[in-house]
């Protein structure tokens, strides 16, 4: 497994848009998106199972960001729209600790890491 590597962070001003991504995914593990934002504790924000026809998103991003993924890219998506302030964070993909299961919410369900995209949202 090469590590996971995102990209797409940047500066944006409230109500844009950014698409992070997520590459190289592996085609039967579910993936998910956290954020840390300074002091604060990593929260999750969307996952999706390995078919990419599970999704599961947290209540604070809801109707703004949309996960999807590319087995044949081996590439996992967050669009994220309408961005708030409050958005801002580093933003993290990670491959679920086991194969073909559910998008789960829990940090603990995954373990394997990429080092994270710094998404900055000034209002």
């Amino acid at each position: 497994q090469a590590q996971l590597l995102e990209s797409g962070g940047g500066l944006v001003q409230a109500g844009g848009s950014l698409r992070l991504t997520c590459a190289p995914s592996e085609s039967t593990y579910a993936m998910v998106w956290f954020r840390q934002a300074p002091e604060k504790e990593r929260e999750f924000v969307a996952a999706v199972d390995w078919t990419g026809r599970v999704k599961n998103y947290a209540d604070s991003v809801e109707g703004r960001f949309f996960i999807s993924r590319d087995n044949a890219k081996k590439t996992v998506y967050l669009q994220m729209n309408n961005l708030h302030p409050e958005d801002t964070a580093i933003y993290s993909c990670a491959r679920q600790e086991t194969r073909f299961g559910s998008p789960y919410k829990g940090v603990s369900a995954y373990d394997y890491w990429g080092q994270g995209t710094q998404v900055t949202v000034s209002s």
